[in-house]
C-alpha cells in the first residue's frame, strides 16, 4: 500500500514539486520513497511495506529500464502472474506485487488491467513513447486525481496533493457541491475544486504528447446467468468468500479485522478463523449510547472463534475533539457521519495490526440495505399523474414538519409515490432534495447551476442496467455510485491516515461478477435483505446475529447535534465568514438550526452544511498538510 504522484509534460517538469507532493501523502507510506525523473516525467511514492518489505521499493522497471511503474494497492494473484510472465522469458528484481505491471504492459498495453485481482490505483510511464497510463480498479477501492493544464498532466493519490502547486485554483465547482448536498459525497470525476478531476472506478486514462484519452475497462454485468438452487449458490458463496479471504491475508506484517457484529464483518471474520492457525486480532467501535452500540454481537463471534478482541467507546467529546483532523484527511467535503467511528477504529487497530480485513460490499452483492426491501415492497406502483403534485406538497410538508421519525416516514413514503422507480430511489438517497435545496441556495448560486439535477446520476445507472429486477437494478446503482463515492472513500481515507491497508474479501471481482448473476429475489425475499447470505452463513455464525435487523455504523449525530456539537455548528453556520461566501440563504440555515433544536431531525443536512464549511476553512483556505497540522488531541474513550 502506498501514495502516488507525478507529472508528465511535454517540457521538462519540475522534480521537486513531485517530492512535495509525496511529502504531503507520507502518512499513506510512512516506510519510503522512490523517484524516477527524465525529460517528460517525474514520479514519486511513498511506501508502506506489506509484501517483500526489505526488497520491494518503487518506482519499478522492466528490464531495459524504458517502462517505470509507481502503484498503490495490492495485486493478490501477483504470483501466478509472475510464474506466467518468467515462463514468457521476462526477468523480475524484486519478489514484490508491483513489478508485474512493467511486464504485463510490455506484453498486453492497456490490457494488463484485465488481469489483475486486487485493488490498485498505479502509473505506468513508457519512456520511448512518452505515453502515461494511469488506471484505477474496478469498484474504486484506491483512489486517484487529476488535473491537465495545457500540454501537463499531473496525479496523485490524494487531492492535498495536487493542491500543493500554488498555481492551481481552489476555487469551489459548484455542480460538485450540488451534487455533494444531495449525496453527502463528491461523486467521480468531479472534485471539489474546478479543473480537478477523479479518475472513475474502472477505468483508465493515456496521456501522450499533450493529448489525453480516457476509457472505461470494466463494468459489473448484472445480467442474470443459469443458476443451480439455492443450496447450491449458499455453498458457493461460502467457497468464494473463503477464497476472497485467503488471498487477502497475505501480509509480512500483522494482521487483523474489523468486526462490528454486523453479518458482513462477521463472516469475513468466521473465514479468516478457518484458514488461520492463530487467533484473529479483532476490532470493534462502541458508543455509550445503547442505540448505536453493537459491541455486544461483535463480542458474540469473538468469542465464538476465540479472537484476541479489542474495543473502544467512543464519546461525543472525542467526535468533537477529532473532527478538524478527520477534515484535513478527507481533502473534500464527506458528510458520512460514520468517518468519526471508522478514524477511531483504524486508529486503535493501527496500534496492533499494520493489515485489517473488512466486510465493505456484501451489502451490494447480496442485497443487505432495507431500502432494497422497501423498494421491492412498493414495486413500480405510482400514483395518478393528476395526483403527483398533490403527494408532493403534503408529503414533503408532513416530513419537513413532523417532529418523529413514523411521521417523517409516512410523508416520504407518500411523496414518494408520485415518483418513478429511479427518482424514487434518487430521492430515498438523497440528504438535501431538490426541493430543500432550491429554498437553500441564494440566486447566484442558481445561476450557476442552470436546473442541474443530480438525481439524474442515479437515473442513468438505474435505466442502463442490464438487470431483469429492480432490486439487483438499485445494486447495480449503488455499486456504481454509493460504493465507490461514499463507503470506500471512507474507508481508504481513515485507514490510510493511520498508514493501515484495509482490504475488502467481499470486494473480490470474482465474488461480486458471481453475485451479479444471481436472481434477486434470493437476496432480498420479501422483507428479508441479505436473505442467500444468510443461509450461506448459517453453518458459521450464530443464529441471533443472522436474524437480527441490521442496523448500519451509525452515530448519535442527532443528539450530538444538541448537545457538544451545537456551539461548533452554531458559530461556523451563522458567522461573517459562511455568509459572505454568497452560496447558502443565511435565513434558511438558521431556520434548519432552530428547526433541529425544537425536536424535528435536520442532523444529516445540518452535518453536510457543518462538514463543507470546516473543510473550506481547513483545506480551501489554507493547506490540507497533515504534516503540519494542529497536533490531535488524545481521544476520550475507554479499551476494552
Amino acid at each position: 500500500m502506498c501514495g502516488v504522484a507525478g507529472i508528465v509534460s511535454t517540457s521538462p517538469p519540475d522534480p521537486e514539486q513531485v517530492r512535495t507532493m509525496c511529502r504531503l501523502i507520507t502518512h499513506r507510506g510512512p516506510d519510503g520513497e522512490g523517484y524516477h525523473t527524465d525529460a517528460n516525467a517525474a514520479l514519486g511514492m511513498r511506501r508502506l511495506a506489506i509484501i517483500d518489505v526489505v526488497g520491494g521499493g518503487q518506482p519499478v522497471y522492466n528490464e531495459d529500464r524504458t517502462v517505470a511503474a509507481v502503484f498503490n494497492g495490492e495485486i493478490y494473484n501477483f504470483v501466478e502472474l509472475r510464474e506466467q510472465l518468467i515462463a514468457r522469458g521476462h526477468r523480475f528484481a524484486t519478489d514484490g506485487d508491483t513489478e508485474v505491471l512493467v511486464h504485463l504492459y510490455e506484453d498486453h498495453g492497456e490490457d494488463l488491467v484485465a488481469h489483475l485481482r486486487g485493488m490498485f490505483a498505479f502509473a505506468i510511464w513508457d519512456m520511448s513513447r512518452r505515453r502515461l497510463l494511469i488506471a484505477r480498479d474496478r469498484v474504486g477501492k484506491k483512489p486517484l486525481y487529476y488535473r491537465q493544464s495545457g500540454t501537463s498532466l499531473a496525479f496523485a493519490s490524494e487531492l492535498k496533493a495536487l493542491m500543493a502547486d500554488p498555481a492551481v485554483s481552489r476555487e469551489v465547482d459548484p455542480v460538485a457541491l450540488h451534487h455533494y448536498l444531495t449525496y453527502q459525497y463528491v461523486p467521480a470525476p468531479w472534485s471539489i475544486y474546478r479543473g480537478v478531476r477523479k479518475l472513475s472506478p474502472g477505468h483508465l486514462l493515456v496521456w501522450q504528447d499533450g493529448e489525453v484519452s480516457e476509457k472505461r475497462y470494466w463494468k459489473l454485468d448484472f445480467t442474470p446467468r443459469p443458476v443451480g438452487s439455492e443450496q447450491d449458490a449458499a455453498q458457493q458463496a461460502r467457497e468464494l468468500l473463503l477464497d476472497a479471504t485467503r488471498v487477502r491475508m497475505v501480509s509480512e506484517r500483522p494482521l487483523g479485522a474489523f468486526l462490528s457484529g454486523g453479518i458482513d464483518s462477521s463472516a469475513v471474520v468466521a473465514a479468516m478463523a478457518r484458514l488461520s492457525d492463530r487467533p484473529v486480532k479483532t476490532f470493534c467501535i462502541g458508543f455509550d449510547d445503547q442505540r448505536f452500540d453493537e459491541r455486544s454481537y461483535a463480542a458474540t463471534v469473538a468469542r465464538r472463534y476465540g479472537t484476541d478482541h479489542h474495543e473502544f467507546v467512543v464519546a461525543g467529546s472525542a467526535a468533537l475533539e477529532v473532527l478538524p483532523t478527520v477534515t484535513r484527511h478527507f481533502d473534500e467535503p464527506f458528510a458520512d457521519s460514520s468517518a468519526i467511528p471508522s478514524f477511531f477504529v483504524a486508529e486503535l487497530s493501527r496500534r496492533h495490526v499494520t493489515v485489517v480485513l473488512n466486510g465493505d460490499g456484501g451489502d451490494e452483492s447480496f442485497g443487505g440495505y432495507r431500502r432494497y426491501a422497501y423498494m421491492k415492497k412498493v414495486g413500480r406502483r405510482q400514483a395518478p399523474r393528476r395526483l403527483h403534485g398533490v403527494l408532493n406538497r403534503v408529503g414533503s410538508a408532513l416530513a419537513e414538519a413532523s417532529t418523529t421519525p413514523r411521521l417523517r416516514r409516512v410523508g416520504r413514503g407518500l411523496r414518494l409515490l408520485g415518483e418513478t422507480p429511479q427518482h424514487r430511489y434518487a430521492s430515498l438517497m438523497s440528504y438535501f432534495t431538490n426541493e430543500s435545496k432550491d429554498a437553500l441556495y441564494t440566486d447566484a448560486m442558481h445561476e450557476q447551476l442552470d436546473h442541474l439535477d443530480s438525481y439524474e446520476l442515479i437515473g442513468e445507472v438505474f435505466d442502463t442496467s442490464r438487470a431483469d429486477e429492480d432490486v439487483n437494478r438499485l445494486m447495480d446503482v449503488d455499486v456504481n455510485t454509493y460504493l465507490p463515492g461514499d463507503l470506500l472513500v471512507k474507508v481508504d481515507i481513515t485507514t490510510m491516515a493511520h498508514s493501515l491497508e484495509a482490504r475488502s474479501p467481499f470486494l473480490d471481482h470474482h465474488l461480486m461478477e458471481w453475485a451479479a448473476g444471481l436472481p434477486g429475489r434470493w437476496k432480498v425475499d420479501g422483507q428479508v435483505t441479505k436473505a442467500l447470505l444468510k443461509k450461506a452463513m448459517a453453518p458459521w455464525l450464530p443464529s441471533e446475529l443472522i436474524t437480527r435487523p441490521k442496523a448500519g455504523f451509525g452515530v448519535p449525530l442527532a443528539d450530538w447535534l444538541r448537545s457538544e456539537l451545537r456551539p461548533l455548528a452554531f458559530d461556523l453556520l451563522t458567522d461573517h465568514t459562511a455568509r459572505s461566501r454568497g452560496l447558502f440563504r443565511p435565513e434558511v440555515v438558521r431556520g434548519l438550526l432552530q428547526d433541529h433544536d425544537e425536536g424535528r431531525d435536520r442532523s444529516t443536512r445540518l452535518w453536510s452544511l457543518l462538514q463543507f464549511e470546516l473543510w473550506h476553512r481547513t483545506c480551501a483556505e489554507t493547506s490540507c498538510d497533515i504534516a503540519t497540522a494542529p497536533p490531535e488531541p488524545a481521544a476520550q474513550g475507554h479499551c476494552g
